[in-house]
């Protein structure tokens, strides 16, 4: 399936907080607390990466979906809300998906993980999602539906974010001088324990 994916994230510094304000907006809840794995894949040389686009093999609630995504070919650059086109499926097997990315010459480049919560309602999603590097929700659905929500969750446009988690992975190392490679939790706790 194919389609625009619309988005804005903000930092969630109190879970507890959050959780009593999602409550009272009359959203439903679809998928509760569950492990999130993805694998970003792409050329040695990182062909997708700089044409702007991901190649993601994720794994998050008993199901397995790959997904690539780019920007609109009529992209404008509205720096207000993340904007790309995701074209996405399900996947059987994802051991023999990870094994036909390799034979066509993608590797894994990037693992990031996180315990995502998802709510749907009105036309958009609500997701938070707990990283290694902070908690954090994305707002996701048509322009009007996310300020919406935004207002009523009392979050500020200058509160919000379009970055993706590798860019906040990024962010995060050059901060921290970490030396971990990948978004994991293992991989964060380990280097952090060193350090």
């Amino acid at each position: 399936m194919q389609a625009a994916e619309i988005e804005l994230k903000f930092s969630v510094p109190d879970i507890a907080r959050l959780l009593v304000r999602i409550e009272g907006l009359g959203l439903t809840l679809v998928t509760p607390r569950s492990f999130e794995a993805n694998t970003l894949y792409d050329t040695p040389d990182r062909k997708l990466r700089c044409k702007r686009q991901v190649l993601r093999l994720r794994e998050y609630a008993g199901r397995a979906l790959v997904t690539h995504k780019r920007l609109a070919d009529d992209h404008n650059g509205d720096v207000h809300y993340k904007t790309r086109i995701e074209t996405e499926s399900l996947v059987e097997d994802p051991d023999a998906l990870a094994e036909i990315f390799t034979q066509l010459g993608y590797a894994p480049v990037f693992r990031y993980e996180k315990f995502r919560t998802e709510w749907e309602g009105g036309g958009g999603h609500l997701l938070l999602d707990e990283t290694p590097i902070g908690v954090w929700a994305e707002l996701e659905g048509p322009p009007a539906w996310i300020d919406s929500m935004r207002e009523r969750l009392g979050v500020t446009p200058a509160q919000c974010t379009t970055e993706s988690y590798g860019a906040m992975f990024l962010n995060w190392k050059a901060r921290t001088h970490s030396p971990a490679e990948h978004l994991t939790f293992e991989e964060i706790q380990t280097v952090d324990s060193r350090q």
